[in-house]
């Protein structure tokens, strides 16, 4: 009998407890695969749609809400500004770029952001099919947006009134499709882009007299501005002048995005320390079961000796024996952690939020070589008793 049939046979004798060991190690590494896969495609995701963006312009409320909503369009914006803001911070020296978003409206989940052309360009949106808005109600779809809903160049869609489904349908103000953008990896993928105007005549309809309209017109709001410095010396200044205004509030990105890891990894660490009491208890489970299946093959390893075994050959068998049950549990674990990783993948899909893979990467490398440490570990005492073993004294007692 070789001797990958020899470790199988015995750990087949006590299959209870042989579940236990690699299912407690199977379980702390799904949940660091957990971790890894997910924390890392998030903040990556995030530092990447926050990029290039040094500052944002809202209405008074939260910063974190501004930020949330207008960078990743995961929250319900503070509220809105004037659109006199835009010129405002235009006509600044210390400011390089202004991107206006105004939000309100979405299509099956999918936010609709009146904008500029700018915020296509700030992302390196490229289109795949037709062209960008040349006119009100007019609209781009991004890759994801257009791959769920399916439209393309040419069709018409009616808006929902709100950020999520269920709103009233704007049935008198269609937008039509006029380009569809190929994928960039950020939040772009997810939004349908428009001019500002579509997202003002969609709320306002057709005035039916000249003052009517400078009424309306007077009364247009954005609501956020997205701000990129001329230089380094604006963000000293630039927002206490933002933040003097009564209505208007800056939010750093950079900064709201450091809270915000500050409280998510409060989780994240739970998490992990969650998978270290797993794995620490894996290494006794993997130390109890290797210990006792020497003891129960003490007489079969004294005749192994007796016909030449060595003591390197009895020491290799536990170590392969240690060894296969990591490499069983690696494999359960990194399954667990993927099917995790693709549930929550679903539910931020669903959610019309960040984009999540379920995939293996070269960082989980490190996680296969926590588990064969532990293994070792586990081992290292059983082989070398084995090893150390009076194969006279042994045989004696039967």
């Amino acid at each position: 009998m070789n001797a990958g049939r020899l470790v199988v046979a015995q750990l087949l004798r006590k299959p209870l407890q042989t579940a236990l060991a690699v299912g407690l190690l199977a379980l702390g590494i799904g949940t660091l695969v957990f971790v890894v896969l997910v924390q890392g495609q998030l903040s990556r995701q995030m530092t990447r749609d926050a990029q290039g963006i040094d500052l944002v312009v809202g209405a008074k409320g939260s910063p974190l809400q501004l930020i949330l909503s207008a960078v990743y369009h995961i929250d319900i914006p503070t509220g809105n500004i004037a659109v006199a803001a835009i010129d405002q911070l235009r006509a600044n020296r210390l400011i390089a770029q202004v991107i206006p978003v105004s939000l309100g409206d979405s299509f099956r989940g999918f936010r609709i952001v009146g904008t500029e052309p700018a915020l296509i360009e700030h992302y390196r949106g490229r289109l795949a099919a037709g062209a960008l808005w040349t006119a009100p109600m007019q609209a781009v779809l991004g890759s994801e947006a257009a791959l769920a809903t399916g439209l393309t160049v040419g069709s018409t869609f009616a808006g929902t009134h709100g950020l999520a489904d269920g709103g009233a349908v704007h049935e008198d103000s269609k937008y039509s499709v006029a380009g569809v953008l190929m994928p960039t990896g950020t939040v772009l993928d997810r939004l349908v882009i428009t001019d500002k105007a579509s997202v003002w005549r969609a709320h306002e309809g057709e005035p039916t007299s000249a003052d009517e309209r400078a009424i309306l017109e007077a009364e247009r709001e954005v609501t956020a501005l997205l701000v990129r410095y001329a230089s380094p010396l604006a963000a000293a200044i630039v927002p206490r002048q933002v933040n003097a205004e009564s209505r208007l509030m800056a939010a750093a990105p950079a900064s709201e995005l450091a809270r915000l890891f500050a409280v998510v990894g409060v989780g994240i660490n739970t998490m992990r320390v969650f998978a270290a009491v797993l794995i620490a208890s894996s290494l006794l489970a993997l130390f109890v079961t290797l210990y006792n299946a020497l003891e129960e093959r003490r007489y079969d390893i004294a005749i192994m000796r007796l016909l030449g075994a060595s003591r390197g050959r009895i020491v290799g068998l536990m170590l392969f024996e240690a060894w296969l049950l990591a490499l069983v549990a690696v494999i359960a674990g990194v399954l667990i952690g993927l099917v995790a990783v693709a549930i929550v993948a679903n539910w931020l899909t669903q959610a019309r939020a960040f984009t999540v893979t379920a995939h293996v990467t070269p960082e989980l490398l490190w996680i296969g070589i926590v588990a064969l440490l532990i293994a070792t570990m586990a081992a290292l005492l059983p082989a070398w008793r084995a090893g150390r073993m009076d194969v006279a004294q042994t045989l004696a007692k039967g």
